[in-house]
């Protein structure tokens, strides 16, 4: 079975502000989104960036076999939300929002204006098939990206560029603790016997403060000496596939000539002990040939094919 993740970016059908402009770019996209679904083969595969249901329903559509779509309720101010696509028949347990208490509502302008939800919701699902039942959280946190009033992506100071870098920092971090708590709910008090995936763009690397909230209690990281001796934080802890994935597959996006992992599959601890490999991009392809990006409104890539990134996986074995 493979799990997977991958931001499809600005997926919307043709017509609107950041999708293509018109019919054939549009199904461009999606003739290079489904090639890449169908190399991948996964299971489950969480996606963000969905702006419009039915163009998921579109791709959905162009792939061999039969496939179930799961959407969040909760699109951000672009209307973009996180989903999953499936093989499997799955039922949706969570779709969170709102910040857990007791953290406070967090500043996101220089007017002083707050929010205590999260721009996109952070769904869950149950996923059940005769060798496992499992369930599986999708996220997709606070861009990298800043934005100024009026519409603005250039700053007009570096003092503005500072505040709304920390104002995106704060709100990325506050995300990623409703992420957690629902984590949390979901793992029952022990991840060694309630099996869990979060899967998602988290919009920062491996190493981040932001990414590093999501694991819960630090240390037996794969690859360190701890890894394979138990202890009691395994019932809480969060394990990034990252290392798994080999050095020179280890980025799913490519921003100003840099390779970067900002996408993540994290597993509990009963689940990890069925991975057997993870990777980027189609198995035995890697991630291949990616744009390289730059800061900017993101509807310059409307008429893109394909996305901006690459999917990352994970795959489990009984």
């Amino acid at each position: 079975m493979l799990i997977g993740t991958w931001n499809l970016e600005n997926l919307y059908r043709p017509g609107g502000p950041y999708g293509p402009r018109d019919k054939a770019a549009y199904e461009a996209k999606l003739a290079s989104l489904a090639a890449t679904v169908g190399a991948l083969r996964p299971s489950v595969l969480g996606v963000q960036e969905v702006g419009d249901p039915a163009a998921l329903e579109d791709l959905a559509g162009l792939l061999e076999g039969t496939w179930h779509v799961t959407l969040s309720a909760h699109p951000d101010e672009r209307g973009i939300r996180v989903g999953f696509l499936t093989t499997l028949p799955v039922s949706a347990i969570a779709d969170e929002r709102d910040f857990p208490e007791p953290l406070r509502p967090v500043q996101v302008d220089d007017a002083g204006r707050t929010t205590r939800r999260s721009g996109r919701g952070v769904l869950a699902v149950t996923v059940s098939t005769r060798a496992f039942f499992f369930d599986v959280v999708v996220c997709h946190l606070k861009s990298k990206l800043l934005s100024y009033p009026g519409g603005r992506f250039q700053p007009r100071d570096e003092g503005e560029r500072a505040r709304y870098a920390a104002y995106a920092l704060g709100r990325r971090a506050a995300e990623a603790t409703v992420v957690r708590a629902l984590t949390d709910e979901l793992l029952h008090g022990d991840g060694r016997e309630h099996d869990l995936a979060v899967l998602g763009d988290l919009n920062a690397e491996e190493g981040a403060a932001t990414t590093q909230i999501l694991l819960g209690p630090p240390g037996s990281e794969i690859g360190t000496p701890g890894h394979d001796r138990p202890d009691k934080g395994d019932a809480a802890r969060m394990w990034n596939v990252a290392p798994m994935i080999p050095p020179e597959q280890r980025f799913s996006r490519i921003h100003a000539g840099r390779r970067e992992l900002i996408d993540h599959v994290l597993l509990s601890r009963g689940l990890l002990d069925h991975a057997r490999s993870a990777g980027t991009g189609a198995p035995g392809a890697g991630a291949g040939s990616l744009p390289s990006v730059e800061d900017g409104d993101p509807a310059v890539r409307g008429d893109a094919a394909g996305s901006d990134h690459a999917p990352v996986w994970v795959r489990i074995q009984p």
